[in-house]
């Protein structure tokens, strides 16, 4: 459908406007959206018993509360029933037990969990329930294992494609962010769990994270850097924030002032505790004073943490007050009571690993599924006259849930992309399978996995010609061929940022010669970042991408493929052409030294391509269906708003296909006449609906007007500027159906 201009005439007056400034406490991050994912406050109906407990305790007994006093938890006080506070990795589910003072593996046999999909392919589904469905899900896998606090979710921006995290953190957009961070939050903590929301907060790249030392401007960090986290408290009112490894302007972010102290606690009013990344504390009393309240490590004996022995020191010689201290305690006793921990009250249920569990986990990995390109209707694979299929790369048959550097899961279920199909095809399909490329890596550089590092781990490119051969045999031989490549979790993980964009293993290569064997071939990409594929798109006729996604992953993929699932997955990022596209490398400033200046400003992901007219492979909030939908009848519920309203906008998605859908109607909003500086536009709303074949469904998009709003660094305050906006309404950031402008007066 051609993009069609809509203009609605300004025609309503009101008799009364509100003033367009906004002040400090109320923030752009505020959305009707949510309004179904609002969490429960830090209650404070146990202070007095709280206040009676630390008056019984010994100074040591406090303190022992505000550092690792094992690998994932703090000191209790067992003789005034205090537990210890029980944490745990992760990400992708509940990490496996490890022993209390190292990290070798506990050896429990009980401790097989659910692998869920990674957060890069929860941000992919567009969908809010789904996120609250993973924050339950798991919070009852959680509560199983008898944990408090999940090391979980990652909400840092994605800034770089090379990002090592790329594959867990969410979005390049901070609306879309803060949109699947909320509810999963909610879901989680509703079981009792709380979460600890990290990496707060300009955690953006592994290379030389230790130390290096972010500079950003005022406004960008507002608009973009901290959103989601913003949201995370005040919408979601996570019960903890996990501090970051990098410095902030000049300060380590676990012992960083304006960040925990003036943002965190004073602005947003976030009521719980800060724990910082694992041997991520520099200091004693500045780190408490500055507002962190437990230290969490591993290279050294628990006592010798900064907040330790060290701490029982800086009281007794003055440096810092018992009463500092009984504040940091409190505000650990008030979420151990939060969630049930202490103070009787009936907690919630766990189990883990069950049946219902891996259908939450097949849920949300087949509504992350993106369709990128099908020509000639190439999927879903239609079976009639088939009896063989190639099944070729080493993709394939890769698990994912353990690998890397960094958490991962201890799983009984990681159904790969063979085993789904073998699940789902006739037995009188037979499958001829292929491994075609080898993982292989430089064993000179192999240590670099987990070493700070730009350079990733090294692969080895070259095909092995008897594996290449016997591909493109199993290839020809075959009526169609599928060929899963990609990235694995040893190659994209926490602890380095890749070199470049390059599939790595030889995979290009071997791709082209398995299409030039059969020209029927189905290319699936397995992975959680951008890669340069512009050749594999370009000779393929089908492409599908799929995540590090879960327990049930392949039955997911296999489900796609052969049409049972039409897929819905949206690019929760952009796809550059080239690294050099992308505005962190565009700018020169990925990844700095001792000091990374983030010169694109604003302009992070699909708003620089906007912005400076950058043809990406493929955009933000891209994905094909195997149906086709058409827009129709955009209407606004006004035309004129002050800044309390809330933006209504309605539209017709109709199902012109032979099959039943999921949609994804995306709103952007521009502001072409603006005084200040802006991206082209900025994602401000969104709205996933099920349309059966034949039929349409109205999707109503609410906006409130204070989303408008930018941050205004004179006056140090969210302000919505008056005049026109556009509302860009499509299925992409590229692909724009409808413009409907309004008036904000």
């Amino acid at each position: 459908m051609k993009n069609k201009m809509i203009f609605l005439s300004s025609a309503l007056v009101f008799a009364f406007f509100t003033s367009c400034k906004n002040d400090a406490q109320t923030t752009a991050s505020n959305s009707a959206q949510t309004e179904e994912y609002v969490g429960k406050e830090i209650s404070t109906d146990h202070d007095a018993e709280i206040d009676k407990l630390i008056s019984q305790m010994t100074l040591e007994e406090k303190i022992g509360m505000l550092h690792g006093n094992s690998m994932f938890a703090n000191a209790g006080v067992k003789r005034l029933g205090i537990p210890e506070l029980k944490m745990a990795d992760g990400p992708l589910g509940v990490r496996e037990e490890i022993s209390r003072d190292n990290w070798a593996p506990a050896g429990w046999t009980n401790d097989f969990a659910t692998y869920y999909p990674a957060g890069g392919a929860l941000a992919a589904t567009w969908n809010a329930e789904m996120a609250h469905t993973f924050g339950t899900s798991l919070g009852e896998e959680l509560r199983a294992r008898d944990k408090d606090m999940l090391l979980s979710p990652a909400i840092n921006m994605v800034r770089t494609p090379l990002g090592g995290r790329t594959y867990e953190y969410m979005s390049e957009d901070p609306f879309l962010n803060k949109k699947i961070a909320v509810p999963l939050i909610v879901g989680l903590q509703e079981k009792d769990v709380m979460a600890c929301v990290k990496h707060y907060a300009a955690n953006n790249q592994e290379t030389n994270r230790d130390f290096v030392d972010v500079q950003i401007d005022e406004r960008t960090l507002r608009e973009i850097y901290l959103p989601a986290f913003e949201a995370s408290v005040k919408e979601a009112k996570a019960y903890s924030i996990m501090g970051a490894y990098n410095k902030f302007r000049g300060e380590y972010l676990c012992e960083n002032d304006y960040m925990l102290n003036k943002i965190l606690r004073d602005e947003w009013g976030f009521k719980g505790v800060v724990v910082s990344d694992w041997a991520a504390v520099h200091s004693t009393a500045k780190s408490l004073k500055s507002g962190l309240d437990i230290e969490m490590g591993t290279p050294k004996p628990f006592n010798e943490f900064f907040l330790a022995d060290k701490l029982i020191a800086a009281v007794k010689s003055g440096e810092v007050s018992e009463k500092e201290i009984d504040l940091h305690v409190k505000r650990i006793l008030r979420v151990l009571f939060q969630v049930k921990a202490m103070g009787g009250g009936e907690r919630a249920k766990g189990s883990i690993a069950t049946e219902a569990h891996y259908q939450d986990a097949y849920k949300i990995a087949a509504e992350a599924i993106v369709l990128l390109k099908n020509e000639n209707n190439a999927l879903p694979l239609k079976l009639d006259g088939v009896k063989s299929i190639a099944v070729i790369g080493n993709n394939a048959t890769k698990k994912n849930a353990l690998g890397g550097f960094g958490a991962g899961v201890k799983t009984k279920r990681e159904v790969t992309p063979l085993e789904g199909l073998k699940n789902r095809l006739p037995a009188s399909v037979k499958i001829n399978y292929a491994e075609g490329y080898l993982e292989r890596y430089d064993k000179k550089n192999r240590g670099n996995l987990g070493n700070i590092t730009a350079n990733g781990p090294v692969t080895i490119d070259q095909l092995d010609p008897a594996k290449v051969q016997e591909a493109v045999e199993a290839a020809k031989n075959s009526d169609v061929a599928i060929v899963f490549a990609g990235s694995n979790r040893d190659y994209e993980t926490e602890a380095s940022d890749r070199r470049d964009l390059h599939l790595p293993f030889g995979q290009e290569e071997l791709i082209k010669k398995v299409i030039e064997a059969n020209p029927k071939t189905i290319v699936v990409m397995v992975a959680g970042a951008p890669f340069d594929i512009n050749e594999v798109s370009k000779k393929s006729s089908a492409l599908v991408w799929s995540w590090f996604n879960g327990s049930e992953g392949g039955n997911a993929l296999a489900d796609v493929i052969l049409g049972k699932v039409n897929p819905s997955g949206k690019l929760p990022w952009t796809m550059p052409v080239a690294l050099k596209d992308s505005p962190a490398h565009a700018t020169n400033s990925f990844p700095g030294d001792k000091t990374v200046n983030y010169a694109e400003g604003l302009l992070i992901g699909y708003r620089w391509f906007d912005t400076k007219n950058v043809t990406p492979l493929y955009p933000f909030g891209y994905g094909l269906s195997y149906t086709n939908f058409a827009f129709g009848n955009p209407k606004t519920n006004k035309t004129d708003y002050a800044l309390t309203d809330v933006i209504e906008v309605s539209l017709e998605v109709k199902n012109v296909g032979n099959v039943e859908g999921k949609e994804v109607v995306q709103l952007y909003t521009s502001k072409p006449d603006s005084k200040i500086t802006r991206a082209a536009q900025e994602l401000k709303g969104f709205k996933k609906v099920a349309v059966k074949a034949g039929g349409s469904e109205k999707v109503t998009i609410k906006v409130p007007v204070k989303e408008l709003a930018y941050y205004d660094v004179a006056s140090k305050k969210w302000t919505v500027e008056p005049g026109k906006y556009t509302l860009n309404l499509g299925n992409s950031s590229r692909d724009l159906k409808f413009k409907v402008d309004i008036t904000v007066k």
